[in-house]
């Protein structure tokens, strides 16, 4: 049977027709404000519970919580998805603003509800959780009444999130905003090209270093020369989210972020602890690649440079059919997911101006589907990325027999799923490398990606956490931005690094990303816990898949400590567990340096 042509543009009408001119996404937002309004006369109307006979309306207002949350996903992923398709589509970024004034509303809802939820009377509470009706949500109501404990009264919880609505997510949506709008010239191959920050982006990894540099340098241009505004977003952006946490009683900035990835301080340090005992062997990789490429010390531009004349193009119908095959291997219901993603329109990679920067993956919850933005220019890298991203709705699909509110899982755990994925496809094109430059540089990828992990991450967890200290005494001027971002990167790079990227901090999204802040550990979290999850995998074989859903579907119902205990039969609070996945990093470095040495 002949191969079926995957298509590189997704499908958004299959939601909602006519792309952000769409009458049924406009009535589909306008009808989440009776939707909301009802919610809200049920838990007013809830009276605290004497007795377990309360059961009944309890898990009726969790249903109407579940459509209430899965209407305002849907809305939201849709605009998302079409704001990154055309940064230029003013309609959708209108719409973003609407639907963000609306959904402010549930917030103060579900506090509400958490409120009352806390004012149960323990004996009552642990009661209700044995019923027949409520045992299921035993996790997630225990979490809400743990986290009503630790946040303002319901009237000051609701004009926060009011508040938010033109202050704390405008300035993430100014930063979308001012991102699209940015164009740059390079020359490459004799020809000058305006490109998107995406595309020049991509051409990180071009083997010639005059364009890389060039890239590298148009961007660092233009953001220097915008970094007034893109500092004045980022220092609003923070001084709203510590304005609140100091109106909380919070001290630490890493409290929300810790409490949203459901972990302890104690695993976050065991983990950076870990990381930092062993960047030696990483530092050896930057200094040899840079000898490699000619230079003492590897400037930020030539991370992702090819040190083999190895530079093997791979069309998106070929890196598809190649993600296929290998996901194949693990287990039929990855590849099957897959498959459907590719065929019926789930995947935007086309390569093509004013998309928007990055890679991401987005649920569909009423759909039961999901939508992958990335920009495919024909890199095994992108092969890597496209692997990542299905990883995520993978992770997704997996959890469609559990009930809704039990899905949210946290952002660390969502980074596991999706470097699994990535790791089957790298690891099985090292292995078929066609020779031995195709293996160096399919092996260097896997380097590219444990320094990305271990160093990159690392640079911006140490910013950022610098950054907050100092933005609670004031205003954090863009000059002490760009000294706060080359302290980090030099740091966490252990001295391997030569030009830093000192804009680095305005070019990066998840700075401005309201939902989930502190977006960086949770990377470095999925991949080393990941390396554990994979390792039991190769070991058993096909067998495994069952048992891997298995761990997904408990992603949103227990702390990750617990997750791993169950699992994996591992204490993650301790370095041992983190240096094991690190020691499997460093075996391929030390493979790499081997290979380029001869």
């Amino acid at each position: 049977m002949e191969n079926v042509k995957y298509p590189e543009v997704w499908d958004l009408d299959v939601f909602f027709p006519g792309g952000s001119a769409s009458p049924e996404l406009k009535q589909h937002i306008e009808n989440l404000t009776p939707r909301f309004e009802r919610l809200t006369e049920k838990v007013a109307q809830f009276d605290l519970p004497q007795t377990t006979d309360s059961a009944g309306e309890i898990a009726f207002i969790l249903e109407e919580i579940k459509e209430a949350f899965m209407h305002v996903s849907q809305a939201g992923a849709v605009i998302s998805c079409l704001i990154s398709q055309d940064t230029t589509d003013r309609e959708a970024q209108l719409l973003q603003s609407q639907l963000s004034g609306i959904a402010a509303n549930f917030s103060p809802i579900l506090e509400g509800f958490n409120q009352k939820l806390g004012q149960i009377e323990q004996t009552v509470f642990d009661q209700l959780l044995e019923t027949e009706e409520l045992s299921h949500f035993a996790f997630i109501l225990t979490e809400w009444r743990e986290k009503s404990k630790m946040t303002l009264s319901e009237d000051e919880e609701a004009l926060i999130s009011a508040l938010g609505v033109d202050g704390y997510s405008a300035w993430g949506q100014m930063y979308t905003m001012l991102i699209g709008d940015i164009k740059v010239e390079v020359e490459v191959d004799g020809e000058l090209k305006t490109l998107s920050v995406g595309q020049a982006n991509n051409l990180s990894g071009n083997a010639d270093r005059k364009v890389r540099k060039a890239a590298f340098e148009a961007l660092e241009k233009v953001f220097t020369e915008r970094e007034e505004i893109f500092a004045k977003t980022l220092n609003h952006l923070a001084g709203f989210r510590l304005a609140v946490y100091k109106k909380r009683g919070w001290d630490s900035v890493l409290q929300e972020p810790l409490q949203i990835s459901r972990m302890k301080q104690e695993t976050l340090d065991a983990m950076w602890g870990a990381i930092t005992a062993r960047k030696a062997t990483f530092a050896n990789y930057l200094t040899h690649k840079a000898s490699l490429l000619g230079q003492e010390k590897l400037d930020w531009f030539d991370f992702d440079a090819p040190v083999t004349d190895s530079t093997t193009k791979v069309s998106y119908q070929e890196g598809s059919e190649f993600i296929l095959k290998h996901f194949g291997r693990f287990g039929t219901e990855m590849e099957s997911f897959a498959r459907t993603a590719f065929e019926d329109g789930w995947i935007e990679a086309e390569d093509r101006d004013n998309k928007g920067a990055g890679g991401f993956c987005t649920g569909m919850p009423l759909s039961d589907q999901s939508r992958i933005f990335m920009t495919f220019s024909g890199t095994m890298s992108n092969v890597s990325t496209l692997a990542h991203e299905l990883g995520h709705g993978f992770h997704t699909h997996a959890l469609r027999p559990v009930h809704p509110l039990n899905r949210r899982y946290a952002m660390n755990v969502a980074e596991t799923a999706s470097t699994f994925a990535e790791m089957i496809v790298s690891d099985a094109a090292v292995q078929e490398a066609a020779n031995e430059q195709e293996k160096i540089a399919l092996l260097e990828d896997k380097v590219q990606s444990s320094v990305a992990f271990l160093m990159n991450i690392h640079a911006r967890f140490l910013f950022e956490t610098r950054f907050y200290e100092e933005r609670k005494k004031g205003m954090v001027s863009s000059k002490r931005l760009n000294e706060l971002m080359e302290e980090a990167q030099i740091e966490a790079h252990a001295g391997g690094l030569g030009e830093t990227h000192p804009h680095f901090w305005a070019s990066k999204m998840h700075f401005y990303i309201t939902g989930v802040p502190f977006y960086n550990f949770p990377y470095t979290f999925g991949y080393l816990f990941s390396l554990s999850i994979y390792a039991k995998a190769k070991e058993e074989g096909k067998g495994f898949e069952e048992k891997y859903m298995a761990l997904l579907r408990d992603t949103a119902i227990m702390t990750v400590e617990d997750l791993a205990m169950k699992h994996l039969g591992e204490d993650i609070t301790k370095q041992d567990f983190w240096l094991k996945g690190i020691a499997l990093c460093e075996k391929d470095v030390e493979e790499f340096i081997a290979l380029t040495s001869k």
